[in-house]
């Protein structure tokens, strides 16, 4: 009975382990699917400016009394034709404000919307001016590598162009999401957001000892010492777990080094420990500028600068979708994990 007990658990765990990896497969399908459709997306701009004036004179409309608006509404016509008269005085190019231009970045494990942010910053930098500024809010636990490490290197164009750039942080930018903020001038986070995790994390599981229990034989057959560190079915070895951690404290390196080449002003060693801060812990740490929300820095704009708010969006096939769909439900899971080991609740 026992036995019987021993083949359902491991047909169990092999089902979920299947599952996976038809959820993986359709992810890489999706994938494809996306780069096939890119070039049917196109861009959106709104002028955020004209959105919180309406807003703003919705809630005046009720509240404020007769009188004051029109008291209001003549000191505005005023100083419209003073503005008006100054800018006869200057050329068409003098005569434009500072524009803002403002991105969203919500990123998932594998940096999926780094397309988006690419597009966004093609449309955006051959007309900006080193007057503008880009405002990027982003939202990120982290997750792969190389996938952060092409998304900082995006955000880097607006670097090189000297175009000043800040990053906004209402909630998380975590290891890889830290990796894209740092390349910023500039970093605002929310009182409580989430900063840091300057580390790198691997993990997988192994199977092997209940393949070995039911007589399962599990073959790998490489060509290369390091070809496979660390199998899921075979038998990991002390050699391999060795090379693995090797591979892990040298992606470490490249991170601590990234990070104090964009902060120098950051004691790279007391912060790349893997921790993570809350905002005003962060900017004690110096992983930040400012506290600030995005909301705050943006309506701080509205009287100085043209707000443009910037979004590349991409058509969407089938496959995409159900990849897409796939792929939430995985990072749902692990974002779960993630802040169950990260979080610090408030009673």
């Amino acid at each position: 009975m026992e036995l019987f007990s021993e083949i359902a658990v491991f047909f169990f765990e092999a089902i979920i382990l299947v599952v996976a990896i038809l959820l993986v497969v359709a992810g890489v399908v999706a994938l494809t699917q996306r780069r096939r459709g890119s070039e049917d997306g196109y861009i959106e701009v709104r002028e955020v400016n004209e959105r919180y004036t309406n807003f703003r004179d919705t809630v005046r409309s009720v509240t404020e009394d007769e009188a004051s608006a029109k008291r209001r509404k003549k000191e505005e016509k005023k100083q419209r034709k003073v503005e008006r008269k100054a800018a006869k005085k200057k050329s068409a190019e003098d005569a434009r404000r500072p524009r803002l231009f403002v991105l969203n970045f919500d990123g998932d494990l594998r940096a999926a919307q780094v397309e988006q942010l690419r597009e966004e910053l093609s449309a955006i930098l051959p007309e900006a001016r080193k007057e503008d500024e880009v405002l990027v809010r982003l939202e990120s636990p982290g997750g792969m590598v190389h996938s952060y490490g092409l998304a900082a290197s995006q955000l880097r164009r607006v670097v090189d162009a000297e175009i000043p750039l800040t990053v906004a942080v209402d909630k998380v930018a975590a290891s890889g999401g830290y990796m894209m903020a740092c390349v910023a001038d500039k970093i605002i986070a929310a009182p409580f957001a989430v900063i840091g995790s300057i580390g790198v994390i691997a993990q997988l599981p192994n199977f092997h000892k209940v393949l070995k229990k039911n007589d399962i034989d599990f073959e790998l057959l490489t060509a290369g010492e390091y070809k496979r560190t660390l199998t899921m079915f075979g038998e990991n070895t002390d050699k391999g777990r060795q090379k693995f951690l090797e591979e892990l404290e040298d992606t470490h390196a490249l991170f601590k080094q990234f990070v104090a080449e964009n902060r120098k002003q950051v004691a790279i060693e007391q912060v790349a420990t893997g921790e993570v801060w809350f905002g005003q812990r962060a900017l004690d740490v110096q992983l930040v500028d400012q506290l600030c929300t995005s909301d705050e820095y943006l309506q701080k704009q509205l009287d100085e600068r043209d707000i443009i708010e910037v979004r590349y969006v991409g058509k969407r096939h089938w496959q995409e979708k159900l990849g897409l769909a796939a792929e939430s439900a995985i990072e749902r899971a692990l974002l779960k994990v993630w802040q169950q080991a990260t979080q610090r609740r408030l009673h």
